[in-house]
């Protein structure tokens, strides 16, 4: 041990203020040439108060000394030794100003082949990176390098901790740069389908969906874009106990496209959950250290629920009949207007026009609804001096008269325009009721079917029509299929020959049954894309069944896991029916299906040599039987077929893929029945086999 380090252990026991230079009390030649090594140990957070000390008193002597700390710095080999030295040296303005740029060559240089060596340890170095570029102490151009090059099938401790600084990286660099948020939003993708990740990539990418949304000005895209998010988030959630954050970010898209259907009771309850999952997220979060440079995101949900009061205040006046104080009334409705055009959330550093482009147009649906508000908003605005409270916002309530007065002289201008052209002059205000009321009605028909729909439905029908829609699995066939009910009258009537196949359970395992092979021929069609985190052309999920390009991870049981566990969330039994990851046996992959006290099991595996019956038969049927012995005897086996698949091959038809197994175990006396089912994985694409 340097003499650097024997003085800095012993000033280390004694505790108090700060460490300096000077209470070391070596020579600054001596200092200056055990720096490194003391930086590349246990005690360099202790140099790090004795660097920062000497910068911020601009001690010219020390700080030549000092800047010897990055060389010694990169050999640093302590996850914590890192970042609480990171955290001393950046929180000091000058320190940060002279070691900026050496530090984040030390943090960089060689991090992606710690990767696999030292997970925790590039992760921690990849964080410090991007906090250096995201307060702009550096040029972010090295960390956006690294940002393209990163895996997505690396060890699990780097994994998940990657989605948060993926995350950071979006909320500071989304409009900025397309090149590296593409790379991020990819990376993104594909780890939401990894284990590691896959709830926090969710997150992170509900988040961007949000951002996206709030920074766009066409209403089709905000309404698409939260209908995204409010998925995502959803998906986060449903994943994994006590994500408050996703809760709260679920609430707030719930509330914004509420408030837009003029759904009180909706904004309500929105604005009671985020408030409560704040709650909880702050007393889970009470006493613990919270990086400085993540502040933001916290104020960002601070600032959204002081909107979700404003809308819920907004809602209940408009869903009133009468209004003792209507002043009150119109401000409470100006709030609101004003706040979609001044909450700054997700790293967002301007106004929010995709927000507003949402609430704008039902504030004025709101005051266009009723006659009474509409002619006290005009009062208001033309007499602001007689408003009993200090200051009323005369500019906003100009504001919405002017865009009432436009839209109704927009619609007479309309009616008496020749029609000969064809056109529908109500179309583009079909169109834009529809974003704000039915947004996935809207994605799941085509626009004239929709407009169609909502033709002789009034706001709160359509909105009605929209959460079904919503509840709905977009990709989800129908059980009226001409392949699938051969497939399930076989597999009934072979289940209706055991003596346990009656009443509820064969109720329940039959609603079971149904689901899993719709899920089956879904994912039997290798052109479908409504896998978990589906995405756009340009925003590709990763796909499972696939086989996997050069450079990408190979998929595993785990993937068939969460697909169908999701499958089931998003389907007509998830508000009837408990489903769950279940682990407990050993890191064994399935899920859980529960009717009040009957369960269902739904084991899964992978296998990479053989696809036949007889083999999946004989090597999974019997663990798989035994999983029913204390519940009633029927279970379901789902195997990843990743056997090489060639051109000359192809692959199995829907009801090839599905059949009823029986299993006796010895000296049992009844049978245990099984539907096994196979996912093709490894699959090349249709076009390959006329090659």
């Amino acid at each position: 041990m340097t003499q650097l380090a024997d003085r800095l252990s012993d000033l280390a026991t004694t505790g108090g203020q700060a460490i300096t230079f000077q209470d070391i009390g070596l020579p600054v030649d001596d200092v200056r040439d055990q720096v490194p090594e003391v930086a590349a140990g246990p005690l360099a957070p202790l140099l790090a108060e004795a660097i920062v000390h000497a910068y911020d008193a601009a001690d010219a002597a020390w700080n030549q000394a000092a800047s010897a700390f990055p060389k010694g710095f990169a050999q640093q080999s302590s996850v914590l030794a890192l970042t609480s030295s990171l955290e001393t040296l950046l929180g000091s303005t000058a320190t940060t100003k002279a070691l900026a740029k050496p530090l984040n060559g030390a943090l960089l240089d060689g991090l992606t082949e710690q990767v696999e060596d030292v997970p925790l340890l590039a992760a921690a170095r990849l964080e410090c990176a991007v906090r250096l570029a995201v307060s702009d102490a550096v040029k972010p151009y090295r960390v956006w390098d690294i940002l393209e090059e990163l895996p997505a099938d690396g060890p699990e401790d780097f994994l998940e901790r990657l989605p948060r600084v993926l995350g950071v990286a979006l909320d500071c660099w989304s409009q900025q740069e397309s090149r590296v948020s593409t790379a991020v939003r990819e990376l993104l993708q594909r780890l939401s389908v990894d284990e590691a990740a896959d709830v926090d990539a969710m997150f992170e990418l509900g988040c961007d969906r949000l951002r996206t949304a709030l920074s766009s000005t066409d209403l089709a895209d905000v309404s698409r874009l939260v209908g995204e998010a409010r998925s995502l988030f959803a998906a986060a959630e449903a994943a994994e106990e006590a994500r408050d954050d996703a809760v709260a970010y679920l609430a707030v898209c719930d509330s914004i496209l509420g408030f837009t259907a003029h759904n009180a009771e909706q904004v309500a309850s929105a604005a009671d959950r985020i408030e409560q999952a704040l709650e909880r997220r702050r007393a889970w979060l009470h006493g613990t250290h919270q990086p400085a440079w993540l502040q933001p995101r916290q104020t960002a949900e601070v600032a959204w629920s002081q909107l979700l009061i404003q809308l819920r205040a907004a809602a209940e006046q408009f869903a009133a009949d009468v209004w003792m104080d209507s002043w009150r009334a119109v401000e409470a409705v100006l709030a609101a207007y004003r706040a979609a055009r001044t909450i700054q959330p997700l790293g967002i550093r301007q106004e929010a026009p995709g927000l507003a482009a949402l609430v704008e147009p039902a504030v004025a649906d709101g005051f266009l609804r009723k006659e009474a508000f509409l002619s006290a908003l005009r009062h208001a605005a033309a007499h602001p001096e007689n408003f009993p409270g200090p200051v009323f916002d005369a500019a906003a309530a100009s504001a919405i008269l002017a865009r009432i007065d436009a839209r109704e002289s927009h619609e007479s201008a309309s009616g008496d325009r020749d029609d000969s052209d064809g056109e529908d002059p109500d179309a583009a205000a079909g169109r834009e009721r529809l974003d704000r009321i039915a947004p996935t009605v809207l994605r799941k028909l085509s626009l004239a079917r929709a407009l169609q729909l909502a033709e002789d439905l009034d706001d709160t029908a359509l909105a009605a029509v929209e959460g079904i829609a919503y509840d709905s699995d977009v990709a989800r066939l129908q059980a009226t299929d001409p392949v699938i009910v051969p497939l399930l009258d076989r597999f009934l009537a072979q289940l209706s020959e055991h003596e346990a196949f009656t009443g509820t359970v064969r109720q329940t395992f039959t609603a079971l049954v149904t689901q899993t092979l719709l899920f089956l021929k879904s994912r039997t069609d290798l052109e479908r894309t409504h896998l978990i985190g589906a995405g756009t052309k340009d925003d590709p999920p990763f796909d499972y069944r696939r086989k996997p390009e050069k450079g990408h991870r190979k998929a595993n049981e785990a993937d068939l896991q969460r697909d169908f566990h999701h499958w089931l969330l998003t389907g007509p039994l998830h508000g009837i029916v408990q489903v769950e990851t279940n682990n407990a046996g050993m890191g064994r992959a399935d899920v859980l299906v529960q009717f009040s006290s009957l369960r269902y099991l739904t084991e899964m595996k992978q296998d990479p040599d053989d696809n036949s019956r007889p083999h999946i038969e004989g090597k999974y049927l019997t663990q798989e039987a035994e999983y029913t012995n204390t519940n009633v005897p029927f279970g379901q086996l789902l195997v990843l077929d990743l056997t090489p698949k060639t051109a000359s091959g192809g692959t199995l038809r829907v009801d090839e893929v599905a059949w009823l197994a029986t299993h006796r175990p010895q000296g049992a006396s009844t049978d245990r029945l099984v539907l096994a089912g196979i996912v093709t994985g490894n699959r090349v694409r249709p076009s390959t086999y006329s090659r």
